[in-house]
Formats: structure tokens, C-alpha cells, sequence
């Protein structure tokens, strides 16, 4: 199911209120990233990516990080946790009367898929109209996850928890994930009739299926994949869903037309772009906001993150691009250089052992082996301007504020700090002086005197 009017009526709740105690963390659980970002989010831009644009985050109180980090949906606040009924409770005065559909899923679930969810929503608008339509999943290890009793009909009789299973139940291995679509217009009533007699003395929204079925409603499930719904509770959990979601951005470089010498080692971000006949060299790492195009080479332990890197660009090994970088095309960024908000014209070249930051470097310019934009004076930042074809010198201090015009050469070991016109000569090393035959005298006298201390 791709976007369509169908979704407009469609509105997602997604608890985010858990303070996740086992991450050990001052962090709120669904702030805590994968693939560059929040776990939140992950499930956020699934939503969006199936379609459905209209969301309600549940967080518990002073939870202004979360706020920021899904702004500007609309957040409901849980004021106690009360259970996951109680969650969804809270948010019922932010949804629109015309909701048709109101699927409830989980922050802490990342890995969520748009097409996963389409197919949610498909089912609860299906001719037979069920009332709940519940994400069922076949774990390897099932014993403490909720049992779905399926009729014959292939409709959802009931969830029965774990310790509640009788032995027969307890041998379904059909699992309940939590995620469910509901009928907007049965929801609040459905809601006001749960009950905390329970151990926990909490409301449990999988209550829901059994006071629907009570109504004389169905209820429905459909299959998802367990690798979609790993819940994120512990850092250990956070790791195996990093390495999860990995293979699935590998694998969608690699089919969208890019070469990866060792898949493996290579670390997406969840917003990497990557275009055709890239080739990405072994141990490299992009951070959110990289955007590749065609025929761009990456050599291998290269670290990426906001940076724009046109056609043809090369970059590495051992490259460092931080935010602002925009290398253009045909440019050539080598070994042991770092760039940070700086652009990198066509045909341009630092091919070693250079810090180009806050800085705009010409066409076809060329810098040498250890130049330095100095950048910072300890307040301010200021900038550098590096004119089409010019050349750098090797062990240059370029100190802006400066501009470097078009085809002007600085001499190696030069410390610029005033403006050189275009086609200039510009060189502040001090004149060299040779004193003839001192090299040998001075070996001649120590020699003599360390002689002299052994004797």
C-alpha cells in the first residue's frame, strides 16, 4: 500500500512515555539513537513513509527532549504509568473526530516497517471492518511474550498473557507484538470500559480485543516479521537493533547501485543518500546529513557526516568531513585531511594532511601537504576565500579573514594574513642564509668533547 486518500483518515498514537530504567541511562529510552537517529523517530518516519502524516506521541512529564525531538507533532502527556491503555487514554483529546483508523505502536520499536504498517491499515479496512486489528509475530523464543487465539475463520478471538496461558495456549506461537489498528469511532468507548483489577493494577490495552468481541465486533491479525519488532529496553537490545537496521541500509545501497568492499564494516545513517557506481572502501562511517552522488569513490576509514559530495568527488583513505562540506565535482579530498564547513570547488584538490574549515576554495585550486585555515581566534570564526587555480604551498597558515585571488601561488611555509590579488607571488618565510663549512666544524667539536667525557 503506497500514500493514498485512504491514509488521510488514519492517525498513529506512539508511547513514548517509558523512562527504560535498564538502559542505565539519564537519556529517555526512545531518545537513545540508531543509524544516526532517535528510535522515536525511526517509527515516526515510517509512519510517514506509509502515509499516515498525522501522529500523537505519548511521554510522561518533563519530558522536554522528546517534545523537541518529534516537534511539531502533538504531544500528550501521561501523567502516571498507568498501563498501556491509560497511554493511549491520554491522547484521545488531541485526535480529530474523523479519525476512521488509530494505530497505537511503540517508540522503542525502531525497526518498524512502512510496509508493515500499510498493511495494518489495509486490514482494518477490510469489507469485514474489524473493531482491532492486532501485529502478531512468531519469535524464536516465545514463552513470556502474550498468546493470540486465532478462530478458524482466521479472525482474533483473544490475547491471553503468558502467565495466564493455559498448557494448550502456551504451546501457540503466535505472538502478540502490541501494535494494533483500532476503529477510531469504537476507541474512547472501548477505553472507558478497561479495568486495573489486575496484579499490576494497570490498564492494559490488549483488553480491548476481549470487550470488542463482548460488542459482538471482530477482531482481526495479521503477520509481521520478529526482525521489525524488536523492542529496544536494554543497551544490549540497542546494539543487536543497530546491527539490524545495518544490513537492512546495506542492503538497500547495494541494490540501488553502489559498491561496497566490505559491507560489514560500512555504517549507514538512516538519512544516507547514496547514488549509482559509488564505491565505498572498507571501514567507513557516515553520520546523519550525507548526501552521495553518482561515480563519487570513498576510500577506506574515511568519517562523513553532513556533507554534500557532488559527482565524481573522491575522498581518502583516512578523510574526515564534518558538517557544511560540500565537495564539488571532480574534486579530490586525500589522506589525513579534514574539512568542516567549508566548500570544495570542481576539480579542487587537497590530497593531504590539511584542515580546510569555514573556507571556500576555487575551481581547480590546489593546496599543499599541512596548510591550515585558521579559522578560530578564540571568539570568532571567520572565513577563508581561496580563488579558481590557485596554489597553496605546503606548511601554509592561511589566518582569516583572507582571500586568495584567482591563480595566486603562497609559497611553502608561508603564514598569510593579509588579502594576495589574483596572479601573485606571496612568501613570509625568512631569507635563507648559508655559513660555509659550519655543518663540519660543529661535528669536529663534539666529536672532541664527547672524546673527551669518555675518557
Amino acid at each position: 500500500m503506497t500514500k493514498t486518500q485512504s491514509t488521510t483518515s488514519v492517525c498513529a498514537i506512539v508511547l513514548a512515555a517509558g523512562l527504560g530504567t535498564r538502559m542505565k541511562s539519564k537519556k529517555q529510552k526512545v531518545l537513545h539513537e540508531i543509524a544516526g537517529r532517535p528510535m522515536v523517530c525511526h517509527v515516526l518516519a515510517a509512519l510517514e513513509e506509509a502515509g499516515v502524516m498525522r501522529s500523537v506521541v505519548v511521554v510522561s512529564e518533563g519530558s522536554k527532549d522528546v517534545k523537541d525531538a518529534v516537534a511539531p507533532r502533538p504531544v500528550a502527556v501521561q501523567a502516571r504509568q498507568l498501563g498501556t491503555g491509560d497511554a493511549v487514554k491520554s491522547a484521545l483529546p488531541l485526535l480529530e473526530q474523523t479519525e476512521q483508523e488509530v494505530l497505537v505502536l511503540f517508540g522503542a520499536d525502531p525497526l518498524i516497517s512502512s510496509q508493515t504498517i500499510s498493511t495494518i491499515i489495509a486490514r482494518r479496512q477490510a469489507k469485514d471492518n474489524p473493531a482491532v486489528v492486532v501485529l502478531g509475530f512468531r519469535p524464536n523464543e516465545f514463552e513470556n511474550y502474550g498468546r493470540l487465539i486465532a478462530a478458524a475463520d482466521g479472525h482474533l478471538d483473544a490475547i491471553v498473557e503468558a502467565k495466564d496461558a493455559t498448557p494448550e495456549q502456551a504451546r501457540i506461537d503466535l505472538c502478540n507484538s502490541g501494535i494494533m489498528a483500532i476503529d477510531g469511532k469504537r476507541l474512547p468507548d472501548l477505553l472507558s470500559r478497561l479495568r486495573n483489577d489486575n496484579a499490576k493494577q494497570e490498564f492494559y490495552l490488549t483488553d480491548i480485543v476481549r470487550l470488542a468481541r463482548q460488542d459482538g465486533a471482530i477482531c482481526a491479525w495479521v503477520e509481521g516479521d520478529e526482525t521489525e519488532l524488536l523492542g529496544v529496553d536494554t543497551r544490549a537490545d540497542l546494539a543487536e537493533a543497530e546491527r539490524l537496521i545495518q544490513i537492512r541500509l546495506r542492503k538497500k545501497a547495494l541494490a540501488g547501485g553502489a559498491t561496497l568492499i566490505d559491507p560489514k564494516s560500512t555504517f549507514f545513517s538512516a538519512d544516507t543518500i547514496i547514488g549509482q557506481d559509488v564505491v565505498i572502501g572498507p571501514n567507513v562511517f557516515f553520520g546523519p546529513g550525507v548526501n552521495v552522488a553518482d561515480n563519487v569513490v570513498i576510500n577506506a576509514f574515511c568519517h562523513i557526516e553532513g556533507t554534500d559530495l557532488c559527482e565524481g568527488a573522491t575522498v581518502g583513505p583516512y578523510a574526515r568531513l564534518r558538517p557544511g562540506a560540500k565537495i564539488e565535482r571532480g574534486a579530490k579530498v586525500g589522506n589525513f585531511v579534514e574539512i568542516k564547513n567549508a566548500v570544495l570547488g570542481t576539480g579542487a584538490k587537497v590530497n593531504h594532511l590539511s584542515y580546510v574549515g569555514d573556507a571556500m576554495v576555487g575551481a581547480n585550486a590546489n593546496i599543499g601537504a599541512g596548510t591550515i585555515t585558521c579559522n578560530y581566534d578564540g571568539f570568532l570564526k571567520s572565513r577563508t576565500e581561496i580563488g579558481e587555480g590557485a596554489f597553496i604551498g605546503s606548511n601554509t597558515a592561511l589566518v582569516a579573514p583572507v582571500k586568495i585571488g584567482d591563480g595566486a601561488i603562497i609559497g611553502a611555509g608561508s603564514t598569510i594574513s593579509k588579502d594576495v590579488m589574483g596572479d601573485d607571488l606571496a612568501v613570509t618565510r625568512a631569507p635563507q642564509k648559508s655559513v660555509s663549512g659550519w655543518a663540519k666544524r660543529f661535528r669536529s667539536e663534539r666529536q672532541a668533547k664527547k672524546n673527551a667525557l669518555k675518557k
